[in-house]
Formats: C-alpha cells, sequence, structure tokens
C-alpha cells in the first residue's frame, strides 16, 4: 500500500495506507477497562491485549478536561503549543469569561488539516458539538495553513466533521455529510446518553464501511462516567458496547487506537454531598475581603465549565486564580499550600512549564485540589440541582492515568514514548495516538487479531 508522509507541528507522520482510528473514550480511568475485562465484558480487548500486548498506561495533557485533550490528540501536542487550555476561559484579549469552543483560540493546524492537505481523507464525528467547530479547522471549515504560514486557509481536502449532538442538522457544506441519521440507523440520541457515544461509534463503521476514510477520530462522552463507578453494571453495559464497535473497526481492516482524554474521581462526601474548597471565598479571606462577589476581590476561573451542568456543576480539580493589583501572592499561595484538600499551588509561571501549558491564558496563581476533592468559586455561583448522583469529576492530576491500546503489534513503550521539553524521554501521552498509529506500524500492517 502506498505511504504518505506529512508534518504537522514539529512531528513526522508516516500514514502506511491502512484506515487508522483513534478512539477517545471520555472520562476512562484504567479501573473502567480493567474491571469490565475482569467481568467478561470486553473479550475482543482481552485478547488484544493477551496477543499483543500493547497496552500502556499513559497519560493525558493538563489539565485533565475535554476541551485541552481532545485538541492535544487533535494537534499531537500539548496545550502550551495548540492554546487550548479549558473549557472555559478569561479572555486576555477581552477580559471577558467565554466558552474556548472558538477556533480563533486554536493557534497551530490539526493532524487533520494536515493530512488532508497531503491528500488524506479525514472523518471526525464526535458527541458533543461542542468539540466540532474546533475539531472541523482545516477539515470543513478555514483553518491555520498546515505549511505553517500561519494564515487562515480554505481545507485542501474537504472532510467530514459532524457531532452526534446534531447529526440531525448535518450538511454536506457545513459538515461534509448529510442524511447522517439515516446512515447510521438509530434515532437522534439525546446528549445526556450513553446513546450518544454509542452513535459516534455507529457513525465511524458505517463510514468506514462505505467510505474508508484514511484517518478517522471518534470522541465520546463521559456521562456514563460522571454518574457510574468503574465495575458498576452500567459502567461494564456501556464499556461492553465500545468493545464491540472497536472490534467491529478491527475486522474492518483499521488500525485501532483506544485512548482517553482525562480519568475520573469521586469528589463527595460519604453522604454524597459534593467535597469542596471554594477557592474564590478562600483567597478573598488572604486578601482580606468580604463578601461573595466584592470589590477588589480575586477572580477563580474554572476551566472545566461548560454548559452541561448535570455532569458536574461546573466543579473540578483545576483552577486559575487572577489576583487583583497589589495583592501579595506569597501570601495566598501559602495559605493554599497548607489547605487540606489541595495537592498542587503555585505561581501560573512556574506552573506553565511544568504543565506544558500557556501562561498567557494562566492567570496569577494555578490551584489543583487531590483526588477526592472539587474545587469551585464561591457557593452561590455553582447550581448543583442539577447534580442526579454523587459528584464524579476531573480536571487535576488525580485523573492523569489513562489507558492506550492499539491494536497492532508495535516497539516496546520506551520506543513510542514522547518527549519532553526538555529532550528526556517521557510517559506515553494521548497526544502521541496518531503518531503511534501511523509512523510506528510499518512492519504491522494487516496483523490484527
Amino acid at each position: 500500500m502506498p505511504q504518505t508522509t506529512f508534518s504537522v507541528n514539529g512531528r513526522q507522520y508516516v500514514h502506511q495506507g491502512t484506515p487508522v482510528v483513534v478512539i477517545c473514550i471520555d472520562g476512562s480511568e484504567p479501573a473502567y477497562h480493567e474491571l469490565a475485562i475482569a467481568a467478561g465484558r470486553m473479550p475482543w480487548l482481552k485478547e488484544i491485549i493477551a496477543s499483543k500486548g500493547m497496552s500502556w498506561e499513559a497519560h493525558c495533557a493538563i489539565p485533565t478536561l475535554t476541551n485541552p485533550n481532545n485538541m492535544s490528540i487533535a494537534t499531537g501536542r500539548p496545550p502550551a503549543i495548540h492554546g487550548i487550555c479549558g473549557n472555559y476561559i478569561l479572555d486576555p484579549a477581552t477580559g471577558e469569561e467565554v466558552l474556548m469552543n472558538d477556533p480563533k483560540f486554536l493557534r497551530v493546524p490539526t493532524v487533520f488539516a494536515a493530512a488532508a492537505a497531503a491528500g488524506l481523507s479525514v472523518a471526525v464525528v464526535t458527541a458533543k458539538d461542542k468539540l466540532r467547530r474546533l475539531l472541523a479547522t482545516g477539515i470543513t471549515q478555514s483553518g491555520l495553513d498546515p505549511a505553517g504560514s500561519g494564515e487562515l486557509v480554505e481545507p485542501a481536502n474537504k472532510g467530514i466533521c459532524l457531532s452526534a449532538e446534531k447529526a440531525d442538522t448535518a450538511t454536506l457544506e457545513e459538515n461534509g455529510i448529510e442524511d447522517v441519521l439515516e446512515l447510521v440507523g438509530m434515532e437522534l440520541p439525546g446528549v445526556y446518553s450513553a446513546e450518544l457515544s454509542e452513535f459516534v461509534l455507529a457513525a465511524g463503521v458505517k463510514l468506514l464501511q462505505q467510505q474508508a476514510p484514511d484517518l478517522m477520530y471518534l470522541t465520546l462522552t463521559d456521562y456514563i462516567q460522571h454518574k457510574n463507578a468503574p465495575g458498576t453494571e452500567v459502567a461494564n453495559d456501556f464499556y461492553a458496547m465500545i468493545d464491540n464497535y472497536a472490534s467491529q473497526l478491527d475486522a474492518l481492516g483499521a488500525v485501532v487506537v483506544i485512548t482517553a482524554d482525562h480519568g475520573m474521581s469521586p469528589k463527595h462526601h460519604e453522604d454524597g454531598t459534593p467535597r469542596v474548597i471554594y477557592l474564590e471565598e478562600e483567597v478573598n479571606k488572604v486578601l482580606g475581603v468580604s463578601g461573595e462577589t466584592p470589590d477588589g476581590g480575586s477572580r477563580v476561573i474554572l476551566p472545566i465549565t461548560d454548559p452541561y451542568t448535570v455532569h458536574h456543576g461546573a466543579l473540578g480539580s483545576f483552577a486559575n486564580v487572577y489576583l487583583p493589583q497589589g495583592a501579595d501572592r506569597e501570601a495566598v499561595l501559602q495559605a493554599l499550600r497548607g489547605r487540606d484538600g489541595i495537592s498542587y499551588a503555585d505561581t501560573s509561571d512556574n506552573a506553565a512549564v511544568l504543565f506544558e501549558m500557556p501562561l498567557d491564558r494562566m492567570g496569577d496563581i494555578t490551584v489543583l485540589s487531590d483526588k477526592d476533592t472539587a474545587l469551585g468559586r464561591y457557593a452561590a455561583w455553582h447550581d448543583l440541582g442539577n447534580l442526579e448522583v454523587p459528584l464524579r469529576s476531573h480536571g487535576g492530576l488525580g485523573e492523569l492515568a489513562i489507558p492506550f491500546f492499539v491494536n497492532r503489534v508495535l516497539g516496546a513503550p520506551g520506543d513510542t514514548a514522547s518527549h519532553g521539553s526538555n529532550g528526556e524521554q517521557a510517559v506515553l501521552h494521548n497526544y502521541d495516538a496518531y503518531w503511534v498509529a501511523t509512523s510506528h506500524v510499518a512492519a504491522n500492517v494487516g496483523a490484527s487479531v
């Protein structure tokens, strides 16, 4: 089969002529698949691991949130490079708090855009529409030039990019495809449902059968993981469904990578109430100001914030703190570092280097809570009435570990690990997915189980 080589964001990809499919399971800590396999619910994945050994515990990008990690997978690089550092930010250009789903925030082209420019066909199916506009850049809408000019260009080879959430309104002009419900053979799923993720996978199988795109990305929703712990019946049913569709993609001859955008942790007391540190209140106490939204106080930005409040009520494990001019930053840091439930508090200058994030979008102080605790702004800011079950959430170091599976025999994990900014070998990351699935399968095309 003919090879196609393309480069983007300082990394070279060698597509071997076999379709490549990356599945991103939203919110998938390793215990989910481990317990599902133990329960006999993921026979395909169990066989892949047993016969090929291509299973690693990898890391995601910080913050361990949906938008930053999906765009890390899409660009092959961490947020310091692509610029998407949350679902929600304080826009430094305007001073307004905004959702970070506008393509204007993306600072580099995607792997998909570069592949399309090299003549490969691309298809992206996301569960939620909030990700579609970012992922569509360079595929179905204009995006940064993959050649690195910094200019916006129209797609060189228009592909497909749609969301399951709005599959019923997909058009050729906007999404590169129409009549999606008829193609998939499913009704439009609800946004708060397991069926939203199943629709993504079913669409992937149909697209591979009928159009055989060279590169495909299927990214799910973490609705199930926010509501159900690993090993529960509902969680095992969900992972059995994933296993079924992954086996179909494998049977169709694709190189299949399964990874996740972040893990998930319980963040509640024994009585089921959320375990929360209201960070804005804590910081303002140190600053000597009072009230819920006092003049001269701090402003805390929670990057997990998005429109889907049933999931987490905007309570996550990562926060950016903006201090008023003249505030004693060191006093605030000392108070936070001694606070139970906080795992990390430092200047954003240091955090940007450590976590490979864009400093200009991070505020003055960066705070991460531990695996058992969530961060909020102040109590009245959060509408927790929609939380249907005890809080399970993400964003910090407690949700860093994720799975990484490939249905091909590759080199040892060290051979496929990415490298940190200091040049030393680092752990495998979810954003290595397309690099591993293309440049590391040359001798193994067609070697699926």
